[in-house]
């Protein structure tokens, strides 16, 4: 799928940028990745953490924004294959900072899409968020906004031999600014109490790999259009805290501004035209324009009213199968 092929992957220096790469790289044999991104000196240790590996002259590092649409245009040139990571995300800087939200998260899906259309990308997935399903801060507000975006692109699309989808999942497993280094600060430093904005709320637990290999499972089979959703077990935060810290105190606080109890990824709005597969969802676009002959066959359609959120999951964690899994989590 992706051997000779060239890739460009904006946000290529955060998280599940240096996943993305990772896997690739030992996965397969891409004529070239380009990082993309307008952090100079990130890019400048991610080139060191890459310079022994067997593929590192595949690499390709140009500073950039994607508020920049030139420079897009210039980075995408021979590109067959985007993946849009590029975002601004935390939300309490997108509540403070709208506009500049505004600039990346939905100009910056403008460019990459009328850059794609232009330079004769063959597929461009991008990265959405559990946020942009009913969202409530302004960080969900501009995803959905960008996500519309880019199913919308298909339909300008014409003759050209172009696709553009979406992967949508929640908080990654120790990622910045999540509950799992929060929470691990606190135990590092001696504390004996981990506080719970709210008892009855509930995760997705996705680790950064899943995530890579639902984008890559979207670039092999999208025909434009689709929102590609990991079927993913949930897990209660009271729960999380136990893992952390056996008979811990857990105040209750009081949920914060802009935070759900629930992680949703498919509404009951969504489930006329969702699929249910072996390992995952699919949303098809709700257009006149788009073709239904693009639905995969092997899928089930869900009931109607049918809704996919971490509280109403049909699969838990425990506290022993978290303790597990926190051992494979490395904060990113």
């Amino acid at each position: 799928m992706l051997n000779g092929k060239s890739i460009l992957v904006t946000g290529g220096t955060g998280s599940f940028g240096h996943q993305f790469v990772s896997y690739v790289l030992d996965h397969y044999e891409p004529k070239k990745i380009i990082i993309y991104s307008r952090d100079e000196y990130k890019q400048f240790v991610m080139q060191n953490e890459y310079k022994n590996h067997a593929q590192a002259d595949k690499l390709r590092f140009f500073i950039g924004d994607v508020r920049d649409r030139e420079r897009l245009y210039r980075a995408f040139d021979g590109v067959d294959y985007v993946i849009h990571a590029a975002a601004l995300k935390q939300v309490p800087s997108c509540e403070y900072n709208p506009m500049e939200a505004v600039k990346t998260n939905i100009n910056g899906a403008m460019n990459i899409i009328d850059a794609a259309l232009n330079r004769g990308v063959k597929r461009v997935v991008a990265l959405s968020t559990d946020k942009a399903v009913n969202p409530i801060n302004l960080y969900g507000g501009t995803k959905l906004v960008s996500d519309k975006l880019f199913i919308a692109a298909n339909a300008y699309a014409g003759e050209k031999d172009v696709n553009f989808s979406i992967v949508r999942y929640g908080n990654v497993a120790g990622s910045r600014g999540s509950v799992i280094p929060f929470f691990r600060n606190i135990v590092e430093n001696g504390g004996t109490s981990l506080p719970i904005t709210d008892y009855r709320m509930t995760r997705f637990w996705i680790s950064l790999e899943q995530g890579v290999e639902l984008v890559i499972k979207a670039l092999s089979e999208a025909r434009g259009g689709e929102t590609f959703i990991s079927k993913i077990p949930s897990f209660k935060v009271t729960d999380l805290a136990q893992a952390l810290l056996p008979g811990c105190e857990m105040p209750e606080i009081g949920i914060r501004e802009g935070e759900k109890l629930h992680e949703v990824m498919v509404t009951k709005e969504d489930s006329m035209l969702t699929y249910e597969f072996d390992k995952h969802f699919i949303i098809y676009p709700h257009f006149d324009w788009w073709d239904t002959n693009k639905i995969q066959s092997g899928g089930k359609k869900v009931e109607k009213g049918f809704e996919y959120n971490s509280g109403a999951n049909t699969e838990w964690l425990s506290i022993e199968q978290i303790r597990e899994l926190l051992k494979t989590v490395e904060q990113h």
